[in-house]
């Protein structure tokens, strides 16, 4: 009885230090499996508190870059530019200066030229990328675009070399007109002769100067900070004044049509610029005896009505690949006939210029040997009445009593029905831009 009693302690004893071995092993299990290890300590990186909140508010590009490569945060516009694709920098390159920066801890900075994504003419996308350590573990990678600041500058270098050439060209005409006059001093026919030729030049030097200076006033000006509403007959008849000598001398005829109780919003001279160029293109390259027109008339559009002014010649037209660059300062389609005409080559650039800045726009439409017509569009006055003055010209809208806002007057531009019409500014058809006929001649 002594010997089971004992085996049944011993039995006891024994199965208590099992328990007790097993519940301490269960805890050391759970605590080797609760402390990280060297493994864990390279995945699953985190950024350090407010790096993310930073990255997400900078205006470049931003990638974070793990031990591996991996792609750990990347703002909207690195997929944008294309820098991350399939959760891997894309670009071998910074790829390349990231693994550099991780092994020394250096930053370093290059400018590259890119692929533009989604295009397939060769477009090159300018950046600069920065690379620089981010805590031990991670890279940062910075990529701002310069693609436009690029297109800027190219522009401004383009803009001081053509303003070189072209003061150039009447400055160097002056200088040897002047030596020529010296040498012919003893022949007052000849001398007579240079200084016409020098009188010339000059006109030309000062219209050059007088049109950089314009330019740059609608460049830089905000013309609506003095904008009044302007009556569209009166920019009319000033631009037909302008021109009126010029069109004399040729035996062009001058009309107008539709220009009657409408009015547009923005800076009287700027706009009246801008028009005064457009006819004096139209008569510039007209041929003698024929016709230039202008047509007016009010456009309803869903965020406001818009005033078309449609100037048209019968002159030489534009060809294709000329009409897309029109409108690039010292721009010319035909160098010889411009030089003759005392042409600088910044008229339409001044009018597209003007236009944009007062919310409008102006296009062109034209077929070579048929002339052109240039359409400029520019929002109405009738929507800035309430933030203006009432005037005693618009009495006459308010007393009219129907729902017309505008007087939509097509009539001809020698009283024809029909002659000066003009189609709506989103029409597809090209033939119903040709308000005149082809080139005709007068008797």
């Amino acid at each position: 009885m002594d010997v089971n009693a004992a085996v049944a302690a011993v039995a006891a004893i024994a199965g208590v230090l099992t328990g007790v071995i097993a519940m301490l092993a269960f805890r050391f299990s759970e605590r080797e499996q609760r402390r990280p290890t060297r493994t864990s300590l390279h995945t699953d990186p985190v950024l350090p508190p407010g790096v993310d909140t930073v990255l997400s508010v900078l205006r470049s590009s931003a990638v974070v870059l793990d031990e591996a490569d991996g792609v750990v945060k990347a703002s909207s516009a690195a997929y944008a530019l294309g820098l991350v694709r399939g959760g891997k920098l894309s670009v071998e390159p910074m790829l390349q200066m990231a693994r550099d920066t991780r092994r020394d801890g250096e930053i370093r900075q290059v400018e590259l030229d890119l692929p533009r994504r989604g295009t397939g003419r060769g477009e090159a996308l300018a950046v600069s990328a920065r690379v620089a350590p981010l805590g031990s573990r991670l890279v940062l990678l910075l990529v701002e675009d310069l693609t436009e600041a690029r297109r800027i500058e190219a522009v401004r270098r383009d803009f001081v070399a053509n303003v070189s050439h072209e003061l150039k060209t009447p400055v160097g005409a002056l200088s040897l007109l002047s030596e020529a006059v010296m040498d012919a001093a003893d022949d007052p026919e000849a001398v007579t002769r240079f200084a016409g030729r020098m009188q010339i030049e000059a006109t030309r030097l000062t219209n050059l100067v007088q049109e950089l200076i314009d330019l740059s006033r609608v460049q830089n000006d905000d013309p609506l900070e003095d904008a009044e509403p302007v009556r569209v007959d009166e920019l009319v008849a000033e631009a037909i004044d302008r021109c009126r000598h010029a069109a004399g001398t040729k035996e062009i005829t001058m009309a107008a049509a539709g220009t009657d109780d409408l009015r547009v919003w923005g800076n009287r001279g700027q706009l009246a610029a801008a028009l005064g160029n457009l006819v004096e293109n139209a008569v510039n390259y007209s041929p003698a005896r024929t016709r230039v027109g202008i047509a007016v008339r009010a456009v309803a559009q869903p965020g406001g009505d818009l005033i078309e002014i449609a100037v048209t010649d019968q002159g030489i037209g534009i060809s294709e690949k000329d009409k897309e660059r029109v409108f690039e300062r010292f721009y010319r389609v035909d160098p010889a006939r411009s030089r003759a005409t005392g042409g600088t080559g910044l008229g339409l650039a001044i009018v597209k210029h003007v236009a944009a800045s007062h919310g409008g726009e102006v296009t062109v439409w034209s077929a070579e040997g048929q002339g052109s017509t240039f359409t400029l569009r520019l929002p109405e006055a009738r929507a800035a009445r309430d933030r203006t003055p009432q005037t005693s010209h618009r009495d006459d809208d308010t007393s009219r009593g129907d729902d017309t806002p505008h007087r939509d007057d097509t009539r001809g531009l020698d009283g024809e029905a029909g002659r000066a019409s003009h189609p709506s500014p989103h029409s597809s058809d090209p033939s119903a831009y040709e308000t005149l006929p082809s080139p005709e001649v007068l008797p």
